[in-house]
């Protein structure tokens, strides 16, 4: 199925990328993450109706309404562009009228993604490349912070992960890298074009 094919599906507008007027050395150009590479993932990553997930850098949602579909699963958007956060809007309200007897929850927060304040039901956190490893660190604490708080076990999903991401995580927190999934048709130089899975587990056990 086609990009623009799945969003009539969904009833969304997700495609394209979008520059900043006013670009920032921390936050990346919006770009959704492709269906393909979304179907691959989630045929070996399964999510649960108990799941909360966290989607930093939402743009206009095509995430949170994806996984809504597929799974039931509660999802927030995080976006801090004012311009996409309407558009997530605006796609939640027409993709409602065709969901409207699912279980779980869509909803967007209008933020920078350090400003968030992650919550207790929150567990799976979703990364495509968003920002600087400045602001991901920032993001990894309050992560860190909530599960201090709050134990449970939570996964971290990286979509084209970038090395310093990677370096950050194995050198200085707890999460364990525990699944790694290629997207089938990528070019074997382009190694960031793979989704890996870092998880915490529960503090005193699982």
């Amino acid at each position: 199925m086609e990009e623009r094919d799945y969003d009539r599906h969904l009833r969304i507008q997700t495609t394209g990328m979008r520059e900043w007027q006013h670009q920032s050395s921390h936050y990346n150009r919006y770009e959704a993450t492709p269906y393909e590479a979304l179907n691959v993932f989630f045929t070996e990553y399964e999510l649960k109706r108990t799941d909360g997930v966290v989607d930093f850098g939402c743009g206009k949602g095509r995430l949170a309404f994806y996984l809504h579909d597929r799974f039931q699963v509660s999802v927030t958007g995080i976006e801090m562009s004012g311009q996409l956060y309407q558009e997530a809007l605006e796609n939640q309200v027409s993709y409602l009228r065709k969901a409207k007897r699912k279980n779980g929850t869509i909803r967007f927060e209008h933020c920078l993604a350090e400003q968030y304040k992650v919550e207790a039901g929150d567990n799976r956190f979703y990364f495509f490349n968003p920002f600087s490893l400045q602001i991901f660190t920032k993001v990894i604490q309050s992560i860190l912070q909530s599960v201090e708080q709050h134990p449970r076990s939570v996964d971290l999903i990286l979509y084209y992960p970038t090395s310093e991401y990677i370096e950050f995580l194995d050198m200085h927190t707890p999460f364990e890298l525990i699944k790694g999934v290629t997207v089938p048709g990528s070019y074997e130089e382009n190694n960031n074009e793979i989704f890996l899975v870092f998880r915490l587990s529960r503090i005193n056990g699982q």
